[in-house]
């Protein structure tokens, strides 16, 4: 089971949203972070949300960068 982190900055987040789907279906553990102004897509279950630098610190990011398997900025 691989840890992918998407980095959401906003725009059309359909790629995004595909990939991240089959990445759930293949068991991995997703991540997304949001950064300031981007809209929470709807996002399927079991994905792990956090808000840059609301709930996360720019420090907590680049951290879960490195913790990553696939880390992609959308």
């Amino acid at each position: 089971m691989a840890r992918a982190l998407h980095v959401l900055k906003g725009g059309d987040s359909t790629l995004a949203l595909a990939t991240i789907e089959r990445q759930l279906g293949a068991g991995d553990h997703v991540t997304v972070a949001l950064l300031a102004g981007a809209a929470a897509a709807a996002l399927p279950g079991g994905v792990a949300v956090h808000r840059v630098p609301d709930e996360w610190s720019y420090e907590r990011l680049l951290e879960a960068v490195f913790d990553a398997d696939h880390v992609t900025a959308w």
